[in-house]
């Protein structure tokens, strides 16, 4: 045998040897100190996890539960140390002059092709340093994911996570984990070189700083997606695909438009296709709240296939002229990114309502990204809509103008600029100097996510202690809500058209509403989500459906909220075709005239859909935690019923339950009425109808002194909160708004019935 090829081949050997010795040996344990801190640190690390769609394992949870409630505070540190060290990819030693050194972790180094893995590394903080932590690499291209960058050794993409759950820099303890996120442009092996620094000086040759680790990137193979409706179309639909550890594919972690980072599903349209490596894989697909999440498993092995999914729906309100809307969801903020491009654009968010089986989509521009995103206005349907499925972009006074005095919702708009300048920083400060601008031209307006501002501290419905009126809902309403103001043919019409439903707590949206109807005034409710700053799991989780006899457009989906022709709600149960007597809701004025007081007959065709096990503990949530409105909360304890009651001026006064299998009901009440009034149906926290207004003997509505009462009270406690926003230009028409407001509440007090 050839000498040289025998050391050569030994050599080899022992450098394999050593670097799967040094691979599996454990991490240096740190000792003395804090648990509290340490705990807190790997339950941010833990949500980070699950937000990236690369959870732990249940098992790996639960070992770290176990570890975390030892009685033995320093047993608790090592034990931490051992579960989580044995997922670390390197061990990152920050010494007391902050020099960084390196050394790789046990970790598996695997990767995949053209996409995006999560990986922890150990952070040993002698110097107690509170700086971001930094990675880099020769090895990494500028673009990742880009298939322009075609250098050899330009394969990898990296970056450290800092952002929420976790903190942007380190927290200064002496052991804390972190996450960096890599990124494999090819399959097979690859050598990559990764340093970590903490800043200027602190990179150190002669320290060690940077670790050379082999990595097996495994190969992906495409999954063509064949996505038809119940009917056999191409349809698009969501898509939530984990393998067997649980990790979400493609990868949360560096997503681009149309897939969103925040979210576990992506939505992929009849024909396309999805990147994934050998394995098996539990695939969940659906289409809004009105189909059934299905689950298949698929598995990939060595070459591209193609599946085939079917939607199932247990309900579809449009063949009865019922158009499901949400009229409050965003393409910038909160949320979404803001690079590479401010926000998103108008073709991603389609793709979202298209997978979520959602009509009608209001993307509002508002406050962060206004002078990019204020360029798709343009006061009629975007053209990515394609019936019947519709996106327009309109406003929302949010971060801005009179978004102190509570947000605006403002739809339907033909200018979205108010008079004075081109962008958002010259809006009026109060806000019903908004709405007559917006109402002279026809808008349809009204306060977004209601109960900010109106907290209660009890769940009763309606209750009347006076909310704090101290935040962004429906807070100067209470005042607005008493003016008229000029229309498009200068003709008075209501300030404010509807209360925005379903993204925050039912308690607090209701109650105010419960009120001003008991005062005689017609404000109808319409659903929103406020997609993706109060809810980002999907567009749609809050919903209008509207009636309509003719075709479906925006403008008369708008005009029949303003209606009241739609019922609201989470999608997952149904309130349809409710009349009093001969009087359909939303039609003619929504108005029953009697001429004396004696029963009316309440009718409606139900449905909701509840699966034969609850989710667990969602039903027994306290009302202020999401999710605020869900058709759980409404089932009676060991059943698989819902209970629809018949509201009388705020009040529950008849009730049936009905079986919550997804089929459509018919119900009929019988409801005795001695005055003017307001009927609606709701299966309460899931779905509520708008009113008909029943009027005895020609009388207005004024159906409670203790509700006109308690809406004076709010108009005082908003003034004292909202005055100290006001500009001197705009102080006077404060005043004149509020007075007017006190002088029409202390008039409807003294014509209320006594309660």
């Amino acid at each position: 045998m050839n000498r040289t090829f025998f050391y050569s081949k030994s050599l080899l050997i022992g450098l394999f040897l050593i670097s799967q010795s040094t691979q599996a040996q454990s991490l240096p344990t740190v000792t003395n100190i804090d648990l509290q801190p340490l705990k807190a640190q790997v339950n941010r690390l833990i949500e980070a996890k699950e937000y990236l769609g690369e959870p732990f394992t249940e098992a790996t949870k639960r070992a770290l539960g176990q570890a975390l409630g030892q009685a033995d505070e320093s047993e608790a540190v090592v034990s931490v140390q051992e579960i989580l060290d044995k997922q670390c990819l390197a061990d990152i030693q920050i010494n007391p002059e902050s020099r960084v050194k390196v050394n790789a972790g046990p970790a598996k180094r695997i990767l995949v092709e053209q996409g995006w893995r999560n990986h922890l590394v150990k952070v040993r903080n002698e110097a107690g340093v509170t700086a971001p932590l930094h990675a880099n690499s020769p090895n990494a291209s500028p673009h990742a994911g880009s298939t322009k960058e075609q250098i050899p050794d330009r394969w990898l993409g990296l970056s450290v996570f800092n952002s929420q759950p976790l903190t942007k820099s380190l927290s200064g303890l002496e052991l804390e984990y972190r996450i960096i996120q890599l990124y494999s442009r090819d399959a097979g092996k690859r050598d990559g070189k990764l340093s970590f620094d903490v800043g200027q000086g602190t990179q150190d040759l002669g320290f060690r700083n940077e670790v050379s680790l082999l990595f097996d990137c495994q190969p992906a193979h495409n999954l063509s997606l064949q996505v038809l409706d119940e009917n056999g179309k191409a349809t698009t639909a969501g898509f939530e695909i984990r393998d067997q550890l649980g990790r979400v594919y493609p990868s949360q972690a560096k997503r681009l438009a149309p897939d969103f980072h925040f979210h576990p599903q992506v939505y992929r349209a009849d024909g396309e296709s999805v990147k994934l490596p050998n394995g098996t894989y539990q695939v969940k697909f659906y289409r809004g709240p009105e189909s059934h999440v299905q689950t298949r498993t698929v598995t990939i092995d060595d070459q591209d296939k193609t599946e085939s999914f079917k939607v199932q729906r247990w309900i579809d309100p449009s063949l009865m002229g019922w158009w499901s809307g949400d009229h409050h969801i965003h393409a910038a903020g909160c949320a979404h990114y803001t690079n590479p491009t401010e926000g998103v654009h108008a073709p991603d968010m389609m793709r979202h309502c298209l997978g979520e089986d959602l009509k009608v989509g209001a993307n509002l521009t508002w406050g962060p990204c206004f002078d990019y995103q204020k360029q798709f206005f343009t006061g009629k349907d975007d053209s990515v809509s394609q019936f019947p499925y519709l996106l327009r972009y309109d406003v929302e006074v949010s971060g801005f103008g009179s978004h102190q005095s509570g947000h605006l919702c403002l739809l339907r708009l033909k200018q979205q600029m108010f008079p004075g300048g081109k962008s958002k920083h010259h809006w009026p400060k109060l806000g019903l100097n908004t709405l007559r601008w917006a109402k002279r031209q026809g808008a349809l307006v009204g306060p977004a996510h209601t109960g900010w501002g109106l907290t209660q501290t009890t769940d009763d419905l309606p209750t009347y202690e006076v909310p704090p009126f101290d935040s962004i809902g429906a807070n100067e309403y209470i005042a607005d809500v008493t003016h008229m103001v000029p229309g498009p043919d200068g003709k008075l019409v209501p300030a404010v058209d509807f209360l925005s439903m379903v993204d925050t707590p039912y308690v607090w949206e209701l109650n105010i509403w419960y009120h001003t109807l008991n005062c005689g005034f017609r404000t109808r409710i319409s659903g929103e989500t406020d997609f993706p700053c109060i809810y980002g799991e999907r567009v749609g989780l809050g919903r209008s459906y509207v009636k309509l006899d003719k075709k479906l457009t925006y403008d008369d989906w708008c005009e029949g909220i303003r209606a009241g022709r739609n019922y609201v709600g989470d999608g997952r149960s149904h309130l349809i075709d409710f009349r009093v007597d001969n009087v359909e809701m939303g039609v003619n004025g929504s108005e029953l005239r009697l001429a004396k007081p004696g029963s009316v007959l309440v009718k409606a065709k139900v449905a909701a859909r509840l699966n034969s096990e609850p989710i667990p503990g969602l039903a027994k949530r306290n009302y202020a935690q999401k999710p605020y409105w869900h058709v759980e909360r409404a089932r009676i304890e060991g059943t698989r019923k819902v209970p629809v009651e018949v509201i009388v001026n705020g009040y529950p006064i008849a009730q049936q339950e009905i079986l919550a299998d997804g089929e459509l009901r018919d119900i009929a009440f019988e409801v005795p009425i001695q005055y003017s009034s307001w009927i609606a149906l709701r299966i309460l926290p899931s779905s509520h109808t708008n009113p008909v207004f029943v009027v005895v003997d020609g009388k207005p509505i004024r159906a409670s002194k203790r509700s006109a009462e308690w809406c004076l009270a709010g108009v005082k406690k908003c003034r004292d909160q909202k005055r100290r926003f006001m500009g001197d230009d705009e102080i006077d028409d404060f005043h004149e708004t509020y007075d007017h407001a006190e002088k029409v509440y202390r008039q409807i007090i003294a014509e209320s019935v006594a309660d």
